[in-house]
């Protein structure tokens, strides 16, 4: 294989999907430059150009987002040009070069009205600021490339949560475990949890098997946050008071999609291995949380 066909950026390498590209790009061979925001402004095109122009990839794997759900209502601007304009960015960036792009969006592109899972031939409508920069992002890799990789997702958790300020569900539920606190969990709300080093084996499997267009890739069931949380526990082997709440009681600044599972059928039908049952992932993670990853 020529040598820039195993070359690959990452743009948001220090976030828990990040890390997780990086780690497996690097296990497969290829060489491999992370870049988080400090390194390049993404937001900022000219930046996104030269080091693109520089590095001269054959893939560029973007998994850096702004992803504050709620913040996001009081700064949508910050959001869409996080998740938007920065999408722009690379789109254009990876056309002068001929580079794939392999970008992650979220399940809040979907209204949460579905009773069953979402593929990808369903209608996005976005509930929120955060909902439409990752839709309007979509939108600009298609409009500026003939066939990016696009993949949706769900609660993403990884052993790099453990380095990031705002961590993930898992950590949250064990910290509030072990402060004795009642945890209290909406139960009216269903996503479909994803495990990052999962998530980040199959999108290169998918890159490598020159699979373009629109791909899900949830964890593989449709769960509660309540049970999702009742998983951590036993896992875990925590019992703490653990009560259902629900969107009426827990009120957030931006609406959210109370139904936001994805269905993994057109990547399974693309021959990738299907992604682990969640309870399994949640043993691999605080396996690895235990060994200090």
């Amino acid at each position: 294989m020529p040598q820039r066909e195993k070359k690959a950026v990452v743009f948001g390498c220090r976030g828990q999907l990040g890390v997780e590209l990086v780690r497996e790009l690097a296990a497969r061979g290829y060489s491999v430059q992370g870049f988080d925001r400090s390194a390049v402004d993404i937001t900022a095109a000219p930046g996104v150009e030269r080091t693109l122009a520089r590095e001269d990839p054959a893939a560029v794997f973007n998994a850096a987002a702004y992803n504050q759900v709620d913040v996001a209502e009081t700064e949508p601007l910050a959001a869409f040009q996080a998740n938007a304009v920065a999408v722009r960015n690379l789109a254009m960036a990876c056309r002068q070069i001929d580079a794939a792009l392999i970008h992650f969006s979220t399940d809040y592109v979907f209204d949460g009205a579905s009773t069953r899972p979402y593929v990808e031939t369903d209608t996005p409508h976005p509930l929120g600021a955060y909902a439409v920069s990752k839709l309007a992002g979509e939108l600009f890799a298609q409009a500026y490339l003939e066939d990016p990789l696009i993949i949706r997702t769900s609660g993403v958790f990884g052993p790099g949560g453990l380095k990031t300020a705002r961590g993930n569900f898992v950590e949250l539920m064990l910290r509030l475990a072990r402060n004795g606190q009642t945890v209290r969990v909406v139960e009216d709300h269903v996503a479909s949890p994803t495990y990052a080093p999962a998530l980040a084996a199959r999108a290169i499997d998918l890159y490598e098997r020159d699979e373009r267009g629109l791909f899900h890739i949830g964890g593989g069931a449709a769960i509660s946050w309540f049970d999702y949380a009742r998983i951590i526990f036993r896992v875990a082997g925590l019992n703490p008071e653990l009560k259902p709440t629900n969107e009426r009681e827990y009120r957030t600044a931006a609406r959210r999609p109370k139904y936001s599972a994805l269905s993994n059928a057109k990547m399974e039908s693309a021959g990738i291995e299907p992604m682990p049952p969640l309870e399994e992932a949640v043993r691999q993670y605080l396996a690895a949380r235990g060994a200090g990853a």
